[in-house]
């Protein structure tokens, strides 16, 4: 029991599970149906993703031990040791490259070693350098629905699938600094760069205010590039946006008062995220 929650642990299943998600809409609303080809999508993803955050939990090791959110993460606990996790990444990642090659496509296959090679050889060593390292790290969560969508037979050169990318970009931004107001002390403590040093938390409040009303624009982009011909769809795309848009002026009318309102609107931008997929696919097969 105790190795399956360290191996659940070191492959960050619940942030792995999201992008498989995020892979497996990309699939579906360019298949427009429910095929065999979706579990090995969801397969060949899921273990590319949980390769790559167990490699990244090799390399950040030390600064994990460091940190009181993540010290007791399998390596720096002793639980898992560095040189099985590298074999259990190395593995995981093969696996999930040759699956999504021979099962669907090269370019699938590519892309996803893409994101693997972006997060691990580009991410983790710029999040010590930049306190913005989220901006380019943010092509991480980009990639994934674009796997599906060519996996299905997609071209990357359409418009529609550009448009669901750029929205997965745009959102991880301020998903990722509504995390840093709980954890921001944390990271400061390891010694990175952290915008709870460059900013206050005004500041940084206003900055994800921007970045979130940007993420619920481009929800509005999906109808536009003809990702549904649904006006109900359309109409819940709309209800999504303007939903992140509240919470976005929530949280900026709040942080003059307290901290706390950083994790309503942290749990608001993820269940946006999850309705606008939710949406996309019931879409897709009705």
């Amino acid at each position: 029991m105790k190795t399956l929650r360290a191996l659940c642990e070191i492959t960050k299943l619940p942030i792995t599970a999201l992008s498989t998600f995020s892979a497996a809409t990309g699939y579906v609303v360019m298949r427009r149906e429910l095929d065999p080809g979706l579990a090995t999508v969801c397969i060949g993803v899921l273990l590319l993703a949980m390769g790559a955050c167990a490699m990244n939990q090799v390399q950040d090791r030390r600064i994990d031990g460091l940190m009181e959110r993540t010290r007791h993460r399998p390596i720096p606990s002793g639980a898992i040791r560095p040189a099985a996790a590298v074999m259990i990444a190395v593995c995981l990642v093969l696996i999930g490259f040759l699956v999504l090659w021979l099962v669907h496509s090269l370019t699938a296959a590519l892309i996803g070693m893409l994101a693997a090679a972006w997060y691990n050889g580009v991410y983790t060593y710029l999040k010590r350098v930049s306190a913005f390292a989220v901006v380019p790290g943010a092509l991480i969560g980009a990639l994934p629905p674009a796997i599906g969508w060519t996996a299905a037979g997609g071209s990357l050169t359409d418009p529609r699938v550009m448009a669901l990318c750029f929205l997965f970009f745009i959102w991880q931004v301020p998903h990722f600094w509504l995390l840093l107001f709980a954890f921001g002390g944390d990271y400061a403590n390891a010694g990175l760069p952290s915008l709870t040093r460059v900013f206050s938390l005004r500041q940084l409040a206003a900055l994800s205010f921007i970045w979130m009303l940007a993420a619920s624009a481009s929800t509005l982009l999906l109808p536009i590039y003809r990702l549904t011909s649904s006006a109900w769809v359309s109409f819940g795309f709309l209800i999504c946006g303007l939903w992140l848009a509240w919470a976005a002026s929530k949280l900026l009318r709040q942080s003059r008062r307290k901290t706390g309102a950083f994790s309503p609107a942290f749990r608001t931008i993820n269940l946006y995220v999850l309705s606008v997929m939710t949406l996309l696919v019931a879409d897709a097969l009705l």
